[in-house]
Formats: C-alpha cells, structure tokens, sequence
C-alpha cells in the first residue's frame, strides 16, 4: 500500500469491491417511471456496470435488497414513501459493504452534507439538473464502487472555504486540486484536468492531507478530505 503522503487515488479498498473484469452490479431505486427508466438505459449503456434491481419506493427496496444483491445503491433522495438518505442507512445496516449514490433534483451543499454521517462506506451525491450525463452517472457509479466519495460538480465548484477554518488556509493551487477531488475523479484525470503532471498532484494532495489533518493510515485521507471538504465549506448552491 502507498504511503498517504504518497496518496493513492482509492485509499483502504472494501472487501466487495469490484475488481478486474467483474461488473459494477447496481440497485436502483427512482418513483418516476419515466427517469427510472432513462436511468436503467444509461447505466445499462455503461461498459462494467449493469443493474440488478431495480425499484420505485423505499418499501419495495427494503423488501426486495438482500445482503451481497449489489455493489452500489443509486437512488433518488426523494421518494415517495420516505427518503434516500433513510433508505440507504436502512440497506448499510444489512449490508455493510454496501456503497450509495444518492440523485436529487437539487443542487445544494447542505444535501451534500446530509448525505454524510457515520456508516460503514461514505456516500456519493450528483444533482439530476447539473450533473445527470450518462458519462457523469457512469463515472461517479464507477468511482463511488472503488471507494471514493463523488459530490456534484455545480456544488463542489461553487463551494468555498469558509473563514477561519482549515479550509481557508489551503492555496487557490490545493483547493483545485481538492473539488476535482471532490468531483471523483481520480489522481490522473485531475492531473490531466489542470495540467499537471500525477506526481504533482500527489504532491499537493499529500500537502492537503497533512494541512487538513487526515493522513492517518487508519483511515482512507482521501474520503476524510472530502468530508472535511463539505464541513467547512460554504455555497449558495
């Protein structure tokens, strides 16, 4: 394993992670059948991802999900019956290794932070307005199955730093590197993003983690400094 300073694009990999030509296996649950099924095609379209459930409610998901069923939860934040952040903790206390990616109609950082709380895999959050392109589903499913956090484009780039906390003392440089981060995208895709060369961006990263305080080889730094990301971040997103 690489050195947090030397920071790998995943981090602590979960034991069901996806691995070699397996396919990303993918629940999903939308109540509008229309989007449902727009979203089935796209992810389906997807080279290595394919859906294995699909439902619109949470009940029919909480009756119909069985531990080891799949690798991903994508679902609508608002259902019905309840909600997708509920849902999702519901599924995680089933199946711990069960990752989530939760859509919305809304592009907002306060939906951004919700979706994060103490559960055993961090979860992802992409806007249906900004950000639903089948390439940006496709990669954020694909990301968020080899363990890292995706947070909506619009809401990463509009997000700042707010005053007085650690955030604030990154450079312009950091933070870029940082919401590309943020974005999912991995080492390389944010090296060729801004230029850089990857050991560069594993330079700043590697900077980020110890300004941020999380290169604890406990813990993956990468989701940590997201997560610290959203906490002291402010938007009008």
């Amino acid at each position: 394993m690489r050195s947090d300073l030397s920071p790998d694009d995943t981090g602590p990999a979960a034991t069901r992670a996806p691995t070699g030509g397996s396919d990303v296996r993918v629940c999903l649950v939308e109540d509008e059948d229309l989007m449902r099924a727009l979203l089935e095609r796209e992810i389906e379209r997807a080279p290595g991802v394919r859906v294995v459930e699909s439902w619109a409610s949470a009940l029919e998901a909480r009756r119909g999900y069985h531990p080891g069923a799949a690798d991903i939860l994508v679902s609508d934040i608002n259902l019905p019956d309840g909600n997708g952040i509920a849902l999702s903790s519901v599924l995680q206390r089933r199946d711990p290794e069960l990752r989530v990616l939760l859509l919305s109609s809304f592009a907002m950082l306060a939906l951004a932070r919700q979706a994060h709380h103490p559960t055993a895999q961090p979860w992802s959050y992409l806007s249906k307005r900004s950000s639903l392109t089948a390439d940006g589903l496709a990669r954020a499913i694909r990301a968020t199955a080899q363990g890292r956090v995706v947070i909506d484009p619009a809401v990463a780039h509009a997000s700042q730093p707010r005053d007085g906390t650690v955030l604030s003392t990154l450079s312009e440089s950091q933070l870029d590197v940082l919401r590309l981060v943020v974005e999912g995208l991995s080492n390389q895709a944010v090296a060729e993003r801004l230029g850089l060369t990857r050991k560069g961006v594993e330079y700043h990263l590697g900077s980020i983690y110890r300004i941020l305080g999380v290169n604890d080889h406990r813990a993956n730094p990468r989701v940590a400094a997201v997560l610290a990301f959203l906490r002291d971040s402010g938007t009008s997103v």
